[in-house]
C-alpha cells in the first residue's frame, strides 16, 4: 500500500515572471498536514504571488505543484476550490452590495426548479460560524460592516466549500488588537481540526504566536524554512532583509515650537447613525512635535482625518493651518496651504491604480511649471525624471520603475509610493494615518526614522495609528480618541499601555485643554 505523504502541499521549484521581475524564482515551500506555516518576506519578496499559483489565478513558467504527493494541475481558482484550496485575499473579495449569506454561497449555490435555496445554505453558514467562533449577521450588506466582520465573511466563504488548505494573505493588516488576537486563536482551532495553513505575514510577533514552522523569502529567492520554537524575532528579521534591524526608534526629544494646526470645536457627523462621529474636538499641534491619536478603530479617529483633510464636511468648529481658517476650503488649497495626507485606504483614497507609479507621484504637483506647460500639457520627462528620483530615494520596488501600473504593485510598495510623494512636498502639517500598515520590519524601520527626520526639519505630525507600539515609540504626545471625543492627552514617557488601554475602552476620561 503506496505511504500517504506527510505533506498537504508541496509547490517545488516554482518560477514566476512579470514583466520586468523574476517574482518567484525557483521557490521551494512544502506545508505539512494541520500545521501553520508561515510565509515571512519583506514587501515584494513575491509572497503573494506564490500563494496566487497556488490558488490557481496565475501560472508559473516553471515547477509544480504536489498535493498528497501527487503532481496536481491548478489553472483557476475553480480547480484550486476542487482540491480543497482556500485563500483570504489582503484585499478582500467581496461584491460590497450582496449581504454575507450572499458572498458566502456565491458560486456554490443550491438552486431547486431555478429558485436559490437560501434556508439550508443560512444553517450550515450559522453552524460553521458557532463552531469557529466567526460570528456574522448572515443579512448585513458588505458594505455596511467593518473590515473585520468581511474577513470573518472570507473566512466562512473557505470553510462553507469544505476546503482543507487555507491561504491567509496579510490577514492582520486592517484588524484592530482585539481582532488580532481573535484570528489568531480561530487559526489556531482550524488548524486542531486537521485544516493546514499558508500564513502570509511580516509581523514577528504575529508569527511567533501562532505559527509552527516558518518560510523566509526575499526578493523572489527562498531563504530557508526554520521551526518557530527555535527561532527569534531578531534572526527572523534578518534572514528576511539580510540585516539588522532596530526595533527601538531612536529619537532625540521634541522641540515643540509656533503652533501649525489649532482645531476648535470641531464636529463631523456619522454616516452610520445618528451620534456625531466626531464630537466638539479641540487640541493643537505643533511645529517640531508627533501628535498621536491613539484609539480602538470606529472611535471617530478617521472621520476627523477626513475632515482635517476636507474628504468630508464639518458640522461646526474651525480648522487653522498656518493661520489660514480651512474649514470650507477645498482640498487643493488646504495643500496648498502646506497640508500632507497618508490615507488610511490607500487604494480608496491614496492612489489611482491604473495610473502609473509616476504619474501617481505627482498626483498634487502634476499643475506645477515643473511638470507642465502654461498651455496644460504635461511633461513626462520631467515626471519621469522625478519619479526615478523618490523610486530610488525611498526604495520603492517596481517591475518596470515609473511608467509601472501601479495595480501590478505589492500593498507595501503602494505604500511607500504614498509616503514618498508626501513627503517630498514637505508639508509643514502631515496627517499619517496607519503609515506603516501592510509595512515589513525594515521598511517600518524606514518609515519611523523619515517621520522623525520631518519632525526635526520643524514641521507638525498628526499621526493615528492602531499600533500602541508605534504609539508610544514615535509619538511625543498622544491624544486618546473614545466615542468620538478626546479622553485624555499623554506622555509616551510617562504612561504606560495599560493605562492607554483604560481610556481607549471608555473606562476613564479626563478633561483635555485645547
Amino acid at each position: 500500500m503506496e505511504k500517504k505523504s506527510e505533506y498537504a502541499i508541496e509547490m517545488q521549484n516554482i518560477t514566476k515572471r512579470f514583466p520586468g521581475i523574476i517574482a518567484n524564482d525557483n521557490v521551494t515551500i512544502r506545508l505539512k498536514r494541520g500545521e501553520i506555516h508561515a510565509l515571512l518576506g519583506e514587501n515584494g519578496a513575491g509572497k503573494s504571488t506564490l500563494m496566487s499559483v497556488l490558488f490557481g489565478l496565475y501560472q508559473p513558467e516553471e515547477g509544480v505543484i504536489k498535493k498528497d504527493g501527487q503532481v496536481v494541475e491548478i489553472k483557476s481558482p475553480n480547480d484550486a476550490n476542487a482540491l480543497g484550496i482556500g485563500m483570504v485575499h489582503q484585499h478582500f473579495k467581496l461584491v460590497q452590495c450582496f449581504t454575507v449569506l450572499e458572498n458566502i454561497i456565491l458560486g456554490e449555490e443550491t438552486v431547486k426548479h431555478g429558485f436559490l435555496q437560501k434556508k439550508e445554505a443560512r444553517q450550515k453558514v450559522l453552524e460553521l460560524s458557532e463552531k469557529y467562533g466567526l460570528m456574522v449577521d448572515p443579512d448585513a450588506k458588505i458594505e455596511d460592516i467593518t473590515v473585520g466582520m468581511q474577513q470573518r465573511t472570507e473566512i466562512l466563504k473557505m470553510l462553507y466549500r469544505d476546503n482543507e488548505i487555507l491561504i491567509f494573505d496579510e490577514p492582520t493588516a486592517v484588524l484592530t488588537p482585539s481582532e488580532i488576537d481573535e484570528l489568531m486563536k480561530i487559526m489556531k482551532n482550524l488548524a486542531k481540526e486537521g485544516k493546514s495553513i499558508l500564513f502570509i505575514s511580516h509581523k514577528l510577533a504575529e508569527i511567533m504566536a501562532v505559527a509552527d514552522r516558518c518560510s523566509v523569502l526575499r526578493r523572489g529567492k527562498y531563504i530557508g524554512t526554520v521551526d518557530i520554537k527555535d527561532t527569534n524575532p531578531n534572526e527572523l528579521s534578518r534572514m528576511m532583509v539580510g540585516r539588522n534591524v532596530q526595533f527601538v526608534v531612536e529619537k532625540k526629544p521634541a522641540e515643540p515650537g509656533e503652533v501649525v494646526l489649532s482645531v476648535k470645536d470641531l464636529t463631523v457627523s456619522s454616516k452610520l447613525h445618528s451620534k456625531n462621529a466626531v464630537n466638539h474636538v479641540s487640541f493643537s499641534v505643533r511645529s517640531g512635535e508627533i501628535v498621536c491619536i491613539a484609539g480602538i478603530d470606529g472611535n471617530g479617529q478617521s472621520e476627523l482625518i477626513y475632515g482635517l483633510s476636507g474628504l468630508e464636511k464639518c458640522t461646526s468648529g474651525k480648522i487653522v493651518l498656518n493661520g489660514k481658517e480651512l474649514q470650507t476650503a477645498p482640498i487643493r488649497q488646504r495643500y496648498a496651504a502646506g497640508m500632507g495626507h497618508i490615507p488610511e485606504d490607500r487604494h480608496k483614497h491614496g492612489l489611482v491604480l491604473d495610473y502609473s507609479l509616476a504619474y501617481d507621484l505627482v498626483l498634487q504637483r502634476y499643475f506645477e511649471r515643473d511638470f507642465s506647460t502654461g498651455t496644460g500639457f504635461l511633461l513626462k520627462s520631467r515626471i519621469n525624471a522625478y519619479a526615478e528620483k523618490l523610486i530610488e530615494q525611498y526604495d520603492i520596488r517596481s517591475g518596470q520603475g515609473a511608467p509601472t501600473i501601479v495595480r501590478s504593485m505589492s500593498g507595501g510598495n503602494q505604500q511607500k509610493a504614498i509616503i514618498a510623494r508626501e513627503l517630498d512636498r514637505n508639508p509643514s502639517l502631515l496627517l499619517a494615518v496607519q503609515p506603516t500598515r501592510g509595512l515589513d520590519v525594515g521598511a517600518i524601520e524606514g518609515i519611523h526614522k523619515e517621520l522623525i527626520a520631518h519632525r526635526d526639519r520643524g514641521n507638525a505630525i498628526l499621526l493615528v495609528s492602531l499600533e500602541l507600539d508605534e504609539v508610544m515609540s514615535v509619538s511625543d504626545r498622544i491624544l486618546v480618541m473614545y466615542e468620538g471625543e478626546i479622553v485624555g492627552e499623554f506622555d509616551p514617557k510617562t504612561t504606560t499601555t495599560d493605562e492607554l488601554g483604560l481610556y481607549m475602552a471608555g473606562a476613564k476620561r479626563k478633561e483635555i485643554s485645547a
